[in-house]
């Protein structure tokens, strides 16, 4: 197989996409579950929440937030397997305020990595072109939409109830890392090397 350089997002993606409920769910007095997340936007999915109060509470709480998120099932043996191939690059939304926590949590979760690059914006396009990833892997949609359609890369989204909008060819929607690698395995065979 052909040695690729891979764009990986972190949350939602590497980690569980529901890893911000119990936080809120213990905040908030709240039971919602991952299937109430129909929107990326958490306070479109849940309007009772007043926006303003859990701006406030995500930036003070997002450092334990992303400390005790779970690992996505299987990331972690199938990026184990991708990195004595390929190169992981991870190219986040989160801000450089949490860049300790997130290599803590890396090295926590024995996840290797070749590069973190931390965006503090959801537009990770212009980190992708220019870092050169060949595949992205993400969970935002108009992120995977985006980074397909200006970067002209495959992009895997990771299925969950806030992204199931229509996607273009070039935005292969999966379910699990599994499925991620069982497509980069059929992409990108030894035949196509």
């Amino acid at each position: 197989m052909k040695p690729l350089r891979l764009g990986i997002d972190i949350d939602g993606t590497v980690t569980r996409p529901d890893a911000l409920l119990p936080h809120i769910n213990r905040k908030f007095n709240s039971s919602f579950i991952l299937d109430d997340i129909t929107a990326y936007s958490l306070t479109e999915s849940f309007p009772m929440l007043d926006p303003e109060e859990f701006a406030a509470w995500f930036k003070e709480a997002e450092p334990e937030i992303y400390r005790t998120s779970p690992a996505h099932e299987h990331v972690r043996e199938i990026l184990r397997s991708w990195n004595k191939i390929h190169e992981l690059f991870y190219i986040s939304a989160r801000g450089l305020e949490v860049e300790d926590v997130t290599f803590g949590w890396f090295e926590e979760h024995q996840i290797p990595y070749h590069h973190i690059e931390l965006t503090g914006s959801h537009r990770k396009i212009e980190a992708a072109r220019r870092l050169g990833v060949d595949v992205f892997f993400e969970d935002k949609h108009d992120n995977a939409v985006d980074i397909h359609e200006e970067v002209g890369i495959p992009v895997l989204l990771f299925d969950a109830p806030y992204n199931r909008m229509a996607v273009p060819d070039g935005v292969i929607r999966v379910h699990d890392w599994r499925e991620a690698d069982d497509w980069i395995k059929s992409e990108y065979s030894l035949k196509k090397a």
